[in-house]
């Protein structure tokens, strides 16, 4: 994120407006830029300053009872009662039934489209929020020395490497000879859970494959799919008791190729 982006972001930050990867890059750039700290904490101070009781006016008696009267289908008219403005209520002309049933119909076709074409509506967010975190920690390593705990091209390096850091052994296999050199490895958090991160090469591409046992909880039991967000491939499975998570820049068609030579 850069100095000139700032403003329109931090203030999406601060809303609450901005997806996973947007927010954590914004939080990276904000531990090592002082004048947008700044400015972001200006930001909260003014929202707190604005939600203070100093500032909150009560709303008068009149402005309630049209307010109350709309939420009925009312309609509210003055009636003058001595010195003081009384508000009466009187009921509103009633829609057209067949008005309502077409708000019904409208609803109930955008659940439908909602149902086909938003396949993390309703329930099944779950994997894609997985999605998201495996892709905003593939963006991570990426950044100077993120990329590798431990980096070696030897599966046996590499594998040791995590013993005593994990509460499993993960599979780690070096598949040179068929266009994915092993290139080492690192610690991650994906699903409430520590997880192994493998990094494989592809040409001049980086690979993450982030792995962890089924056994482990959390919210994995749906994650197998594949998915592409924010310019990444994003592919999912499980095979044998343990988590696959393969996250790139590559076509998925390769991704599916490491992920049969991972299966054998």
């Amino acid at each position: 994120m850069a100095c000139a982006d700032k403003t329109l972001l931090l203030h999406a930050y601060v809303d609450g407006e901005l997806d996973l990867v947007r927010s954590l890059e914004v939080e990276e750039h904000l531990k090592t830029c002082p004048a947008c700290a700044e400015e972001l904490s200006g930001h909260r101070t003014l929202r707190s300053s604005l939600r203070s009781g100093n500032l909150y006016q009560r709303a008068p008696r009149e402005l309630k009872a049209r307010i109350r009267a709309a939420a009925l289908g009312e309609s509210a008219v003055p009636v003058q009662s001595g010195p003081a403005s009384v508000v009466s209520m009187r009921p509103a002309q009633r829609r057209p039934i067949f008005e309502w049933l077409a708000v019904a119909a409208a609803i109930l076709i955008a659940v439908a489209l909602g149902s086909r074409l938003g396949p993390g509506i309703g329930g099944n967010a779950q994997p894609d929020l997985i999605a998201e975190e495996a892709i905003a920690s593939h963006i991570r390593s990426l950044q100077p020395g993120h990329l590798m705990d431990v980096q070696s091209t030897d599966q046996h390096t590499v594998k040791p490497w995590f013993d005593g850091k994990l509460d499993f052994s993960p599979p780690v296999r070096d598949f040179s000879d068929q266009g994915f050199p092993l290139i080492g490895g690192r610690l991650d958090y994906i699903d409430h859970r520590n997880v192994a991160a493998l990094v494989y090469q592809r040409g001049k591409h980086l690979i993450n494959v982030f792995v962890w046992p089924e056994s482990s909880g959390g919210n994995s039991s749906s994650l197998e799919r594949q998915r592409f967000l924010n310019g990444y491939n994003f592919l999912g499975w499980r095979n044998g008791g343990v988590y696959f998570c393969a996250v790139s820049d590559v076509n998925v068609g390769d991704l599916r190729q490491l992920k049969e030579l991972l299966d054998r």
